[in-house]
């Protein structure tokens, strides 16, 4: 039986007056799922404050920082650099990333990783992938037992070419593995922190814990929906910033609509050959971490894995532009990542491997895109 749901769990599922009782645990009641009590009561849960710490002081750490600020609860952002950490006390700016938006007092920036963790009853992990590990296996220790926790890493570790799934259960604490929940889709961090509409997935193999999540962090301006395909939902998050270089390469040598719009349908396609390989789901990816973040990050102008193949395509140095964006382009890692677990398992995956022979200098982008096209012919399907 998986352990109690805990403090974050429990305000969120006991405080209502409902007419079913939700089950403590998500094993206890047959009836629990699409068509069960958490389905029918979901949006009637309370909204109560708790203490929140949120891992990484990046473009998404500061906007879900803000977003939980004005969800009411109390917020400690955690900062790697001890100098951003002071910037944003003193200021109530991030000096480097959403420099324009005020930072709520309710968010109490630090550069100590067990202060931070302290009291917490939700811990939000939005450092990049490269970083999970080392980061993770520090804070675990400081982590409390019943704490909730919400990855938003969108990349796959490059060595081992595992999830953030996969990296956290190996690093932190087995009690704490119920509760790791996984929130993706399509949402740019300005957008958030200007509180423009946005709709998420939050994904958890026990969906009562992604049902808590769920309730904490939305509001009118910032919709979750809850799903038990951990797989799919990191993996469309994770491999959609390669399909966004190689769209953004496209625009980058101007080829037109048609091939920007075959790009990501055909992206799409070798996104859920490998998803399906490991056994997600395939309809995952026509939701919102799946189709709906691979629209927005190949065609969004705040895209940094675009512009890093918009960039390439125009014929500049990837060193050069990613100096530049002064930002993580996680699709640069994710691309050897991709590669190598697509060779490993034997997925079919031209479009990723032409982008990881752009990035090397094996081929120039009109090489790239003339190879791709110039394939032998098959089905559709296939």
């Amino acid at each position: 039986m998986s352990p109690s749901p805990g403090a974050a769990v429990g305000r969120a599922l006991e405080g209502a007056r409902w007419s079913h009782q939700i089950p403590r645990f998500p094993c206890e009641n047959a009836a629990y799922g699409s068509h069960g009590p958490v389905e029918r009561q979901r949006d009637r849960l309370p909204r109560v404050g708790i203490p929140v710490a949120v891992l990484g002081a990046g473009s998404f750490g500061t906007c879900l920082a803000i977003l939980c600020a004005d969800r009411e609860h109390d917020v400690t952002l955690w900062a790697r650099d001890p100098a951003i950490s002071e910037a944003m006390e003193r200021d109530r700016r991030n000096p480097r990333y959403l420099k324009d938006v005020e930072i709520p007092e309710r968010v109490r920036p630090t550069a100590d990783l067990e202060e931070a963790l302290a009291g917490s009853e939700l811990v939000i992990v939005a450092i990049p992938s490269h970083a999970l590990r080392e980061v993770m296996r520090r804070a675990g220790p400081s982590i409390p037992s019943e704490s909730l926790l919400v990855s938003t890493v969108k990349g796959i570790e490059v060595d081992s070419g595992k999830t953030a799934d996969a990296v956290l259960r190996e690093v932190l604490p087995e009690p704490l593995h119920p509760r790791l929940t996984y929130l993706s889709g399509p949402s740019f961090a300005h957008e958030i922190a200007r509180h423009r509409p946005t709709v998420v997935t939050v994904a958890c193999r026990e969906e009562a814990y992604a049902v808590a999540v769920q309730s904490h962090l939305s509001c009118p301006w910032f919709r979750c929906y809850s799903e038990v395909d951990v797989t799919g939902v990191e993996l469309g998050g994770a491999l959609k910033n390669v399909i966004a270089i190689a769209t953004g390469i496209t625009d980058g040598l101007e080829l037109g609509h048609n091939a920007r719009a075959a790009t990501m349908t055909r992206g799409l396609a070798e996104i859920t050959r490998l998803g399906v390989r490991l056994g997600a789901d395939p309809l995952t990816f026509l939701g919102l971490s799946g189709m709906g973040d691979l629209v927005l990050t190949c065609t969004g102008d705040l895209s940094r894995n675009r512009r890093v193949g918009l960039a390439l395509g125009a014929g500049r140095k990837l060193e050069e532009i990613l100096e530049e964006l002064g930002e993580v382009a996680e699709g640069v890692r994710t691309t050897y990542a991709t590669c190598q677990l697509a060779d490993r398992l034997g997925v079919d995956m031209p479009i990723s491997h032409g982008v990881r022979a752009l990035l090397e200098g094996e081929v120039n982008a009109m090489e790239g895109v003339r190879t791709l096209l110039t394939r032998q012919l098959r089905s559709e399907k296939d």
